[in-house]
């Protein structure tokens, strides 16, 4: 039975702009209250003004995430105003591009802190209201590479790592505790059209662009109403952070060096290069309020035939290791690949199957 969001209070974190901002209009479209945070009171306000105008209800907390006592102030604004909490969504994050040795160490550890004990000071804020109330969904959002890799970014892969990790646990203790109406649901979305690559920290010497198949924030907003309405462990947004992920759990070695290759092909760029930056790692921006960032304007089908080509390449190796894996090595009721090497039979159909999941982005 779907839980009604009818006058339900959701709690936003990373709300200024973005996906917490696509959700906070989402969730108000289900008749929710919304307590929208962020470190940018302005783009806040504004946000709040635009719910008011459509009839929704919303309260601006301007919030640093790596502060606990200002989470706690956080959830205590919430009950204090509309009097429970029913969801709480951590979407605050930061992210920096740079080889690992490039990285600054301030800029490397406060990602972390950012995107993972923001998480874990919104859990702890949130979790005690919902065992009181008896029911109450918490949603992190962690990125597919909370299930994958990526080079130039592994302070953020980490931090989205940890925070699937988290997720596991803390579902695990509730079981434990018999809470069977408190959810833990973790979205893992691919890449999304907002401002956070503007907003990105950048050591790496070039620039940095959404790398394609590139999904809107509403994809995201409505993934995060269904888990509020209907909770679940897990949920992909993007068929290709699906693909991705299968590549990753069938082949992992060669899934690792074709994303590298991708990762370093498309994500920044070849001929245009930035100067050192810490983006918004320990500063708010001006720039940036809105949800979407302009990714997804112009070059959108050759994006999209750059992707494809991606997992053409990456599908033969995954879908032959499949064939093994399944049928011991081309034994058993299986199709043995013939002279040519080709995979045929279990593993055809699943090469098919995934290069029609990422054309279908």
């Amino acid at each position: 039975m779907a839980r009604n969001l009818k006058d339900a209070v959701v709690v936003i974190t990373g709300a200024s702009s973005g996906i917490g901002r696509e959700a906070a209009l989402a969730f108000v479209q289900r008749g929710a209250r919304v307590v929208v945070a962020a470190r940018r009171e302005e783009p806040l306000q504004d946000l709040v003004a635009e719910i008011g105008q459509v009839g929704g209800e919303a309260i601006a907390v301007p919030t640093d995430v790596t502060e606990p006592e200002a989470v706690q102030a956080l959830a205590r604004r919430a009950v204090e105003t509309y009097g429970r909490l029913d969801v709480w969504v951590n979407n605050a994050a930061v992210g920096v591009f740079g080889t690992f040795e490039e990285t600054p160490l301030d800029a490397y550890l406060r990602v972390i802190e950012t995107n993972l004990f923001g998480y874990i000071y919104g859990a702890r804020a949130a979790l005690p209201i919902f065992r009181e109330q008896g029911s109450g969904v918490l949603i992190n959002n962690a990125s597919v590479m909370g299930k994958i890799s990526a080079p130039y970014q592994s302070a953020y892969v980490a931090s989205k790592h940890a925070i699937r990790g988290l997720g596991m646990s803390l579902r695990q203790e509730l079981t434990l505790a018999k809470a069977k109406d408190i959810h833990i649901a973790t979205v893992m979305p691919a890449t999304i059209d907002t401002p956070f690559f503007l907003h990105a920290g950048n050591y790496a010497g070039r620039a940095a662009r959404a790398m394609p198949p590139v999904y809107p924030p509403e994809s995201v907003a409505k993934a995060m109403v269904r888990v509020a309405e209907h909770p679940r462990r897990e949920v992909y947004v993007g068929n290709a952070g699906r693909m991705m992920q299968l590549q990753f759990l069938l082949a992992p070695g060669f899934a690792e060096r074709q994303a590298a290759k991708v990762v370093d092909k498309l994500h920044l760029h070849q001929d245009k290069t930035t100067p050192p930056t810490p983006g918004n790692v320990f500063e708010p921006m001006p720039e940036g309020t809105t949800e979407t960032g302009g990714w997804k304007a112009g070059g959108a089908s050759t994006s999209r035939k750059l992707a494809t080509a991606g997992a053409a390449a990456a599908i033969p190796a995954t879908a032959l290791l499949w064939r093994r894996r399944s049928n011991g090595n081309g034994n058993g009721n299986g199709h043995s690949s013939g002279s040519n090497g080709h995979a045929s039979g279990p593993a055809t159909k699943l090469g098919k199957g995934l290069l029609q999941t990422v054309r279908r982005g």
